[in-house]
């Protein structure tokens, strides 16, 4: 499986964030998000092909727990089923970073951490017309993220740009099984502080008046938008 990077930091991000993990990126996505903060493994793949085996042992090295299956989009990858099963066999808490846009068929995960793309993450004609038109077109499944959310314990995770996201977040919610208030995560958009913090005060009052979390990105307040973090 072709890998951007495999490093051992905190969770920045969700449910788990504080929490120390192994986080293994794969290269390769299904979609062009127009602020995607990780292009070398999206916009332009990149890393060398690995195998599970290599990369088990390599996660292998760190004495922790929680392994993040991030990407990207990891469920693309052919070889990730195998990766999370060795994980699940090595006893491992296994976190699957996804845009929801593919099936979870049985794949062993503990957390689905799941990131539906609203239409502000579509990129512009004139940045790629063939990419903006295939990543409307795929952008968001509802059936997809319905059965990744009744098979799994699971966050809904949201990168807010404007308060005008909120509308496209309740339709989609309104065509989803139930689900509770705070597993709404309100993310925003943003890769440096100063852009979070702009945009902090705003979605903290919507999450205040929705009942939503709110949802740091604790690796940009600590190390910067910087790989390997």
């Amino acid at each position: 499986m072709r890998i951007a990077e495999i490093f051992y930091s905190i969770q920045g991000e969700g449910l788990l964030a504080g929490v120390p993990s192994v986080f293994v990126r794969t290269s390769g996505c299904n979609l062009r998000c127009h602020w995607c903060d990780t292009p070398y493994a999206s916009w332009r793949p990149e890393g060398p092909e690995i195998s599970v085996e290599a990369v088990l042992q390599k996660i292998s090295e760190w004495n922790c727990r929680h392994v993040v299956l991030t990407g990207g989009e990891p469920m693309i990858a052919p070889d990730l089923p195998a990766l999370a099963a060795g994980l699940r066999k090595a006893g491992k808490h296994i976190t699957i970073e996804t845009a929801a846009t593919v099936l979870p068929t049985g794949i062993a995960c503990c957390l689905a951490s799941l990131s539906p793309k609203l239409s502000n993450s579509t990129p512009s004609a004139e940045r790629d017309p063939a990419w903006a038109k295939k990543h409307e077109e795929t952008r968001l499944r509802s059936d997809v993220i319905a059965e990744w959310i009744k098979n799994y314990d699971f966050q809904l995770k949201f990168v807010v740009s404007s308060e005008k996201d909120l509308t496209e977040i309740k339709g989609l919610l309104s065509r989803l099984p139930p689900v509770p208030l705070d597993r709404v995560l309100l993310m925003p958009e943003g890769t440096d502080s100063k852009a979070l913090a702009t945009r902090a005060p705003w979605l903290v009052e919507i999450c205040k008046r929705e009942g939503f979390r709110f949802c740091p990105r604790l690796q940009i307040e600590l190390f910067g938008h910087t790989r390997g973090t």
